[in-house]
């Protein structure tokens, strides 16, 4: 059992003493830390809130609205829902923040408290260390009998999300419809497995095929949208009857594409596709994905006349470095598209919708499309350190070894070769590092990933 607090939110599994998962008591008591900072922060007594299908989830949700009111605060609950539909409500209610009940690609035995602030963005390092110290001090003031906070509910606020994504210039529903597409859905018994089908309904889909679509948070398979956890959805495409397949994790934040032949698009070139689309539209603009995602957004970026930047792994440091940039597009490898002209956080549901609009106006079949881009392939390792072993030292000398090139160190060290590059992360909570290296092929990947484990071991023996 683990719970793991940072500043991004608290997340733990279910049962087990308190302080070790997430238990009704951590529940509360990190529900009232976060409602005690926004009354601080923001003297606004209302706070927004949604979860995924999860099966803890109704209770959880219950714990949170009951601490919430407890202090005072006004509680608008969109229940069943996604993560970028709470995030758009948070500013659209008015409210000063929001919590989004889900653990994301987590298994089922996984809850969580993700925090929003009054922009309905992740809160920040800064805000995120306040929360944790009032939860640690259990620095809460209670209302009083007459002041507590009122309880309502609004289930049509997904609705309103996709009205606002039909709405988008670049959403184009008529070469959607014309295309009569056939689509299958995988949505893992979450939340997606109503929100996806009720989009591309209204996109003009003509066949939805779901899959695992009934929300009883009871997931079918893994929850991570990873190859190896889709084969049941490339089994249907194998056959030959689809246009593609469409995956979400259980709160819709990240989004997976699967190939007319059941072969994989890709989850890093889920954000490269829809970002060319967008750029092409534009007519360029500047683009941001993460230390860890693939060279080849900054490829189809370039192609457009755009500029390229990296930001520190996480959602939050994306959206900083897209503000500071004035990206047009960015998100994470994860199959995370972040669309600023819609909101600043993971949205599948625009991913969907922007990427239909790219297939249908291309003309292409997807894995043609696919073809299109830029081939690159991550190899994903990791090694493992004894406690005594200075992670922090081990990174300078390697940063120190290859000073030649050029280094990125804002996250961990990332060096480039080339069209090649090796990202290299120290974990927050066990003695690793995490080795992700890309080049043009699996092998060539693998090598250079192989080459840096070697050069660390060598580090570590002296």
């Amino acid at each position: 059992m683990a719970l793991i607090k940072s500043i991004s939110g608290i997340r733990g599994t279910i049962g087990g003493a308190a302080g070790s998962g997430l238990t009704p008591i951590d529940v509360v008591k990190y529900a009232a830390a976060f409602g005690t900072w926004v009354l601080q922060k923001t003297q606004n007594n209302t706070i927004v809130i949604g979860r995924d299908a999860r099966l803890s989830g109704d209770m959880v949700s219950r714990l949170v609205s009951a601490t919430l009111q407890g202090l005072g605060i006004n509680v608008i609950d969109l229940g069943l829902s996604t993560t970028p539909t709470v995030e758009m409500a948070v500013p659209a209610k008015q409210a000063g923040g929001g919590i989004i009940l889900t653990a994301s690609h987590n298994p089922k035995q996984w809850n969580a408290l993700k925090l929003l602030n009054a922009s309905g963005e992740f809160i920040s390092d800064e805000d995120g260390k306040q929360v944790l110290a009032l939860g640690d001090a259990e620095a809460f003031d209670f209302a009083p009998v007459t002041k507590l906070g009122k309880y309502t509910t609004d289930d049509t606020f997904l609705q309103e999300h996709i009205n606002t994504i039909l709405a988008l210039p670049l959403v184009d529903k008529e070469a959607i419809r014309a295309k009569n597409f056939r689509v299958v859905v995988d949505a893992v018994n979450s939340t997606g497995g109503f929100a996806v089908p009720m989009l591309l309904e209204q996109l003009g889909v003509e066949v939805i095929e779901k899959l695992f679509c009934e929300p009883t948070g009871d997931f079918a398979h893994n929850p991570e949208p990873l190859p190896e956890n889709l084969r049941d959805i490339a089994r249907v495409l194998e056959k030959g009857s689809f246009d593609l397949g469409i995956v979400v994790d259980p709160d819709v934040d990240r989004l997976a594409l699967v190939n007319e032949d059941g072969t994989m698009f890709g989850e890093e070139y889920t954000l490269v596709a829809v970002a060319d689309y967008v750029l092409q539209r534009n007519g360029g603009g500047n683009t941001v994905s993460n230390l860890s995602s693939t060279r080849a957004l900054r490829d189809v970026t370039e192609k457009q006349g755009g500029s390229y930047a990296a930001a520190a792994v996480g959602e939050v440091n994306v959206v900083n470095k897209m503000k500071e940039t004035n990206a047009v597009i960015g998100g994470e490898g994860n199959g995370g598209i972040i669309y600023p002209e819609l909101h600043y956080g993971r949205d599948s549901l625009v991913g969907i919708a922007l990427f239909l609009s790219h297939l249908a106006k291309s003309g292409m079949t997807m894995t043609r499309l696919r073809a299109s881009y830029p081939n690159y392939f991550i190899s994903k390792n990791k090694i493992e350190l004894t406690p005594e072993i200075n992670t922090d030292e081990v990174l300078v000398r390697m940063q120190e070894r290859y000073a030649k090139h050029p280094i990125n160190s804002i996250d961990g060290v990332k060096i480039e070769f080339d069209k090649e590059w090796v990202h290299l992360r120290k974990s927050n909570t066990e003695p690793i590092i995490r080795i992700y290296a890309e080049s043009e092929s699996n092998a060539t990947a693998d090598h250079l990933a192989n080459k840096i484990i070697g050069d660390i071991k060598e580090i570590i023996s002296k």
